[in-house]
Order: structure tokens, then sequence, then C-alpha cells
């Protein structure tokens, strides 16, 4: 830095800073602030009254205090004390004690409350006023760091938001590859995120829970991307032996999505593995009981089964929508958890036939 660019440097900071002066002595006050206004600094606050630092600092926002330390009513410890909760942070406002008292303890105390520098009285100006712009410039460059800090943060927050945007678009594909084979329309996988997400929401389930399961929903049936072709474009009710083949569409979606590290691919893992365990015990893979059931996959269960009762498939065609909902009511505490079948009675059954993204 050139000598030029460096006065250029402690103008800027003379002209932005703000400075506050708390001293009993009014005469104290008075001479502080025409010095500080004889170096530069033009935005200069002072008082005689050490109740009102906390309004003042709250106001001002200043970028360095000059605090006395023995004034009546509220001394200087106790507004180091009062201002430590407020004055946090890499960038907290630096202050300056200036006091008759110069027992080591009196420091040792004050910068154990939060002090940042000491000065004895009666003091010397040109030290006063070179410690002043260090710890302006101090000030100023940690204000810049945190800016520059919080502009990378936000760089970070936008970069992790689009990282995310891709990882859902990514999962939506997978997703609907798997249903490529079983529902030509690629609806049903959006369906039954939108539906388990109503229930969720119904259910109470906090808000970030309710977008992680409508996202991780859809792969609930991503095992069956490994299933034969015969067996997934099959005419009419499958053999026992081609049933057992189809119900390890559980156990591959588990396999495909375990051990990502991702919260939502768990979500996702979780939902493929238990949506057709029951409310009885007699469902599968694991034969889980009743609230040995993650509730996602309770809640995944009968959004599927609505949407499958209620769409064509290859071997039948959709049942009408009251015989669905008495279906589902009907398997109350068998196939399904008491409690999710309640929420899915407060849904407006006639929306969750349409498409996904339609009035």
């Amino acid at each position: 830095m050139t000598r030029g660019s460096g006065r250029d440097s402690v103008r800027a900071v003379a002209e932005s800073a703000r400075i506050l002066v708390v001293d009993d002595e009014p005469a104290n006050v008075r001479l502080l602030q025409a010095l500080l206004h004889d170096w530069g600094y033009e935005d200069v606050e002072g008082t005689t009254d050490s109740t009102r630092v906390l309004e003042l600092f709250a106001g001002l926002r200043p970028d360095l205090l000059l605090l006395d330390l023995s004034m009546p009513q509220v001394d200087g410890y106790t507004v180091l004390e009062q201002l430590a909760p407020a004055n946090t942070g890499p960038a907290r406002m630096p202050i300056l004690v200036l006091t008759g008292d110069a027992r080591s303890e009196a420091k040792q105390r004050a910068f154990a409350l939060g002090a940042s520098d000491f000065l004895a009285k009666p003091f010397d100006l040109h030290e006063v006023r070179a410690r002043v712009a260090n710890m302006l410039e101090s000030r100023r460059l940690a204000l810049a760091l945190a800016d520059q800090n919080e502009r990378l943060e936000l760089r970070v927050r936008a970069r992790t938001h689009e990282l995310e945007h891709l990882r859902l678009e990514l999962l939506e594909r997978l997703a609907m590859a798997t249903e490529y084979r079983d529902d030509d329309t690629l609806e049903h996988t959006k369906r039954v995120g939108r539906t388990a997400a109503l229930l969720a929401g119904v259910l109470g389930l906090p808000e970030d829970e309710v977008r992680d399961i409508r996202s991780a929903a859809p792969l609930h049936d991503v095992g069956k991307i490994a299933l034969p072709d015969a067996l997934m474009s099959k005419q009419g009710p499958l053999t026992p032996v081609e049933i057992e083949t189809m119900k390890t569409h559980t156990t591959v979606g588990s396999r495909l999505l375990r051990d990502s590290g991702s919260s939502l691919l768990a979500r996702a893992e979780e939902i493929a593995r238990t949506h057709h365990e029951r409310w009885d015990g007699l469902g599968y893979p694991d034969g889980l009981r009743a609230e040995q059931i993650p509730l996602a996959g309770r809640i995944a269960a009968v959004a599927d089964v609505f949407d499958v009762i209620t769409h064509p498939r290859p071997y039948r065609e959709p049942a009408p929508l009251e015989a669905a909902v008495d279906e589902i009511a009907r398997l109350t505490g068998t196939a399904f958890d008491p409690r999710v079948v309640a929420a899915f009675g407060e849904l407006d059954h006639r929306r969750l036939l349409t498409p996904v993204g339609s009035a």
C-alpha cells in the first residue's frame, strides 16, 4: 500500500466511523469529542449518563466505545457486563477503557468483561489518537471480513440450493423410470408423493419432513426397475412364484437407496422397504407390525394403495372413487395404521385423482 492510499484508508474510516464517548465528567466528554472531531472523526456521540449506554448502543450501533470505569449509578464494569450479550461475533465493537485506576486488577477485570484496550488517565493524546485509529481500522477490517464471509455463505447457500434442486430432479426422473413399464402416464409416482405429503401434513409433521416425504415417496417402487419385463407387463393374475418375485422390489429398492449419506435418500430407502408392511404384521419383507413400521412407510402404504385402486392396471380396471375410499377404511387396523387412515379421511379424495400440478 502506498502512503497516499494509506491516508485515504484512514480518512475513509474517520468519515464513516461512529464513536460513543461515555464519562460521568462533562468536561472529559467535551474534550474527547473535540479531539476526535479535530482528528477527522465526524460522527461522535457523548453522554455522561451511563444508564443510557445500552439504548445508545442499540440506536447508534457505534464502531468504537470510549468508556470510563469509575462512574456513579452504573459504573464501567457494569456497562461492560450489560453490553456483552449484544456485542458479540468476530466484528464486535471494540471498547477502549479510559480510567484513573491503573491497578492491574482493574485492567484484568475490564479485559475479562470485554474491554479491548486500556488507557490510564491522565492519558497521552498521541497515544489515544493512535489507539483509536488502530481499533477503528481493526473494526473496519473485521467488518469487511464478516461481509466477505456473508457473501461467500450466500454463494454456498445458492450453490447448495442448486445442487439440491438437481438431486430432487434426478430422484424424480429415477421414479419416472420405475413407472415406464407400469404406468404409461408416469403420474402414479407423482400422485403418491402428493398424497403422502398431504397425509403427513394432516398428521402434523414438521414442514421439512413433509417435504422429504413428498420427494421420497415417489421412489417407493424403485426396486421394480430390476424386475423382469415379462413380469411387469403381464396381463392377468400373477402365479405364486411371480408374486414372490414381485415382492423382492422392496428389498431391491432398499439396497439401491441405502448408505447414501443423504437424509432424503435415507427416508426414500425407509419407504421403499416398508410400504408393503402391514399394521397387523402380515406384510413384507420383514413382517413388521404397528409402530415398528416407520411412519413414512405407513403413510406411503395408504397413498400407494389408494392410487393403485383408483387407476387402471394391465390386469384390471380402476375402482370407483367411493369404493376405493371404502376399501381404505375397511383395511383400518389390519393393513393400515388407524391414525393414517383417519388423516386420509380428512383429504379431498377427488382432488387426489387429478394430475399433479393441475388445479
